[in-house]
């Protein structure tokens, strides 16, 4: 399995256009009934329009596609803002099927835009990144490791910095065996970037790192003594390095119920560790977390 390289990524170039009083049917109320249009009516001598106007472009941008930008200058092309009962700059209007249905004016705050963007598009189909996401998904669910990469990947060519994309990349490489590159793909999101799938990988790959080489010792240690937690807990750490975390939780469980707060809770902690890797919505964690309770809370 390899990694496609990403390129930069680029919206399609007619989602923010200079409108004017000519091509305002064409580009607003004719293109508004394939998909909402947001007008900023907005003028060079405007100071908050300077402010608005990129907090604009870039939420459009992050929209994906679901609506489009006119910015049209009120100086030069006066009369659908007379029309619209334009008043004072920026003035914004969004329009679905034709018609106008929603508007702010004045310069307000990223997430009063985004609020804004979000109602436009309830009910929008979903971008091709976003399908590509949910094919990505099935194929990886399925079983099908080769077809789930490669959508991940297609993503990425053109947002880079998708985290899902990161992620979900990050685990087929992961299913497949390949730790190196599941790091490597990994390590391209921020340190600081939560997301479910790359919480899963970097734990796994924590409890890769920290596995014993073999498990042999262990599993004589533990033969002669079931007591001796110190063996199982070696022996769940080597399994859960290998991939196989339901015999590692379950290992983790019977120290638990055996000894609680043996050694300041190091099986909890560990199991905790596994519940991340095999993700929250797994049975591993699900089952394992009322398992867990079930024992620390009796």
């Amino acid at each position: 399995m390899t990694l496609l390289g990403a390129a930069d990524a680029s919206p399609p170039t007619d989602l923010i256009k200079d409108g004017s009083d000519a091509t305002f049917m064409a580009d607003v109320i004719e293109a508004s009934k394939v998909q909402p249009v947001i007008v900023d009516f907005w003028a060079t001598w405007c100071g908050p329009c300077k402010q608005l106007g990129p907090a604009l472009e870039k939420a459009v941008k992050a929209a994906k596609g679901k609506v489009k930008l006119v910015k049209i200058d009120i100086d030069k092309n006066p009369s659908f803002a007379s029309q619209l009962r334009v008043q004072s700059v920026p003035t914004v209007y969004a329009f679905a099927k034709g018609q106008p249905v929603d508007g702010f004016m004045g310069a307000v705050p990223d997430s009063q835009i985004k609020a804004f963007i979000d109602r436009l598009t309830a009910g929008a189909p979903p971008s091709e990144a976003e399908s590509l996401l949910a094919l990505a998904r099935e194929s990886l669910e399925a079983g099908d490791i080769g077809a789930a990469a490669q959508a991940f990947a297609e993503v990425l060519q053109d947002e880079p910095e998708n985290l899902a994309a990161l992620g979900g990349l990050a685990r087929c490489y992961l299913a497949g065996g390949d730790l190196e590159r599941a790091r490597e793909v990994a390590d391209l999101a921020p340190p600081q970037a939560k997301n479910a799938d790359l919480d899963s990988v970097r734990a796994a790959l924590a409890l890769a790192a920290a596995a014993p080489a073999e498990t042999s010792d262990a599993e004589r240690r533990l033969a002669a003594d079931p007591n001796d937690h110190q063996a199982r807990l070696d022996l769940a750490k080597a399994l859960a390095g290998r991939g196989k975390l339901q015999e590692a939780a379950d290992h983790l469980l019977e120290i638990l119920a055996r000894d609680r707060d043996w050694s300041e809770g190091a099986a909890k902690a560990e199991l905790l560790t596994v519940f991340e890797a095999a993700g929250p919505t797994s049975d591993v964690a699900r089952q394992g977390r009322k398992k867990m309770a079930a024992i620390l809370f009796a």
